[in-house]
């Protein structure tokens, strides 16, 4: 059976992104990179809302063209690339790079989706991730905790009336300061 796994930066105060969308505290050196590499290469595929997927379509088909590309980012470009991808949206007609739109999130194809043979899937965007939460599809969540207070911005996880049982399974410190805290749910 194949985990649905929520891939995502934090800032320590809980913020994915900062106002206006700002990414640029992101403090991804070569070394945290490699380790994204490592974790998503082995994975059966990405599971995107429109506002990830075209942020990660704008940049990474083309990143390992780059003569200035660090090797972990010209590696991550064809690991995107080729990897298959989901992409729920509403709005969106079509999506290139391997992809496939999907209109809505519909639980039964989750789970028949996540049956299939093949590595994990990860999850991106707090919007679907919420909407996936909201229906216990999540089983895991690989929160990367940057050394940064951000102070305003999004969060990722949104009011909820009923907790989650979480269970921390792995907990890595990366020379750059960012803390990977990795978490199963408890069923």
């Amino acid at each position: 059976m194949r985990k649905i796994v929520v891939h995502m930066s934090l800032s320590l105060d809980g913020f994915f992104e900062g106002p206006g969308g700002d990414l640029g505290w992101h403090q991804v050196d070569d070394e945290l990179h490699q380790h994204f590499n490592d974790v998503i290469a082995p994975m059966g595929g990405f599971l995107n809302g429109r506002v990830s997927y075209e942020l990660m379509a704008a940049f990474w088909p083309t990143a390992d063209q780059d003569p200035t590309a660090s090797g972990p980012m010209r590696d991550y470009a064809r690991i995107w690339r080729d990897m298959p991808k989901i992409v729920y949206s509403r709005t969106l007609d079509h999506a290139d790079w391997n992809a496939t739109v999907v209109r809505e999130v519909d639980v039964e194809q989750v789970r028949k989706l996540t049956a299939e043979p093949g590595g994990d899937l990860a999850l991106g965007g707090a919007d679907l991730a919420a909407t996936f939460a909201r229906h216990d599809l999540i089983d895991e969540y690989r929160i990367y905790v940057h050394p940064v207070l951000l102070g305003r911005g999004r969060r990722l996880f949104p009011d909820t009336d009923a907790p989650t049982g979480l269970r921390l399974v792995e907990s890595r410190q990366f020379g750059n300061g960012v803390v990977l805290l990795r978490h199963e749910r408890v069923r």
